[in-house]
């Protein structure tokens, strides 16, 4: 096995990897690509093996979603190379399938990451595939968080999206990278939890960066190494599942990670937020996100009993306190300058 794997969690998404997988291949010389399969019912499997033979597949039984996938599709890699009498690789890639990657993406974090010990996780710069003058929403130059657990990145804040000008082009240290393209250090992942599979799918990634972030580890994104990402390739932005999601989510993110002398504080002032949020929803009329918002919320409020051990773990483990990528502000009425 070579000293990285990309892995790309695909379910049901064929039509993606013929239009990408084939680049990721041809400009990747130094990784070993990899597809962990989440119980694909369409031609996926068929068609890897017929026309992409040398991508070695790790076939799940059923979808378990973004975060348990590939807890199992990694788990499931190694555990293949063991048999095989090979060491698992040194990092992993999680890339998405809807991504356009570019000659040479590989090397600069390649390169950042050998010389940086201290370092978790990277990404690269992500722009919109669809409009490659712009960065992109779902990672753009690397992602923080406000005090109130509003997730952000530089190059895109709220809905507003930036033209990549180079403003962005140093690297930085970032609170959490990408799920669209997440280089980690194997070690990290496992030593971490890796991506908790309670989650399914939304936010995942924040939360496992808080994680290694709050217990002394780097994050940091390598904008000489850039992708292209189409983005909202599973649900449309405002689709009722993903607002629920993101709201539970949120909420369950905020709760495993944040210091006791925050939680009630943050906790008492987003309940207020979520409220007028759905209120919010309910004037655009979409009926379906105002009730994910409170569906969100109830949730929460069951799941939150399992994550208490969860929990006291990370407040035991913590030694970065405060974190100084968490922006001591409110995004929705100050604009962070990253």
């Amino acid at each position: 096995m070579k000293k990285i794997a990309v892995v790309i969690l695909n379910w049901n998404g064929v039509d993606m990897m013929k239009r990408f997988l084939p680049g990721v291949v041809k400009c990747s010389p130094e990784a070993d690509v990899v597809v962990a399969d989440n119980a694909s019912t369409d031609e996926s499997l068929a068609w890897l093996e017929a026309e992409m033979p040398e991508v070695r597949r790790i076939v799940l039984d059923q979808n378990y979603g973004f975060a348990e996938g590939y807890n199992r599709g990694l788990a499931g890699l190694d555990k293949t190379l063991e048999a095989e009498g090979e060491e698992r690789p040194e990092y992993y890639l999680l890339l998405n399938s809807d991504v356009e990657v570019t000659e040479g993406w590989l090397q600069p974090m390649l390169r950042y990451m050998d010389a940086h010990p201290e370092v978790a996780a990277c990404q690269p710069k992500l722009r919109c595939q669809w409009d490659k003058a712009m960065l992109e929403y779902a990672g753009a130059c690397g992602g923080y968080i406000d005090w109130l657990g509003y997730p952000f990145c530089r190059g895109r804040v709220q809905g507003k999206i930036e033209k990549d000008e180079g403003q962005y082009d140093t690297i930085a240290p970032v609170l959490w990278a990408s799920g669209a393209a997440l280089m980690i250090r194997s070690k990290d992942y496992w030593e971490a939890g890796g991506l908790d599979g309670r989650f399914f799918a939304h936010q995942e990634e924040i939360d496992l960066c808080w994680r290694l972030r709050a217990r002394g580890r780097g994050i940091v994104c390598i904008p000489e190494s850039v992708v292209y990402h189409v983005g909202g390739g599973t649900l449309p932005k405002e689709n009722p599942r993903k607002t629920y999601l993101n709201f539970r989510n949120n909420l369950l993110l905020l709760y495993k990670n944040l210091s006791e002398r925050e939680l009630k504080r943050v906790m008492w002032r987003r309940r207020w937020l979520d409220a007028l949020a759905s209120i919010f929803f309910l004037l655009k009329g979409n009926w379906g996100s105002f009730k994910a918002v409170w569906r969100g919320r109830r949730d929460f409020k069951k799941m939150r009993p399992d994550f208490e051990k969860d929990r006291q773990q990370n407040l035991r483990l913590t030694v970065v306190d405060p974190i100084p990528e968490v922006y001591p502000k409110c995004i929705l009425w100050n604009k962070p300058k990253v």
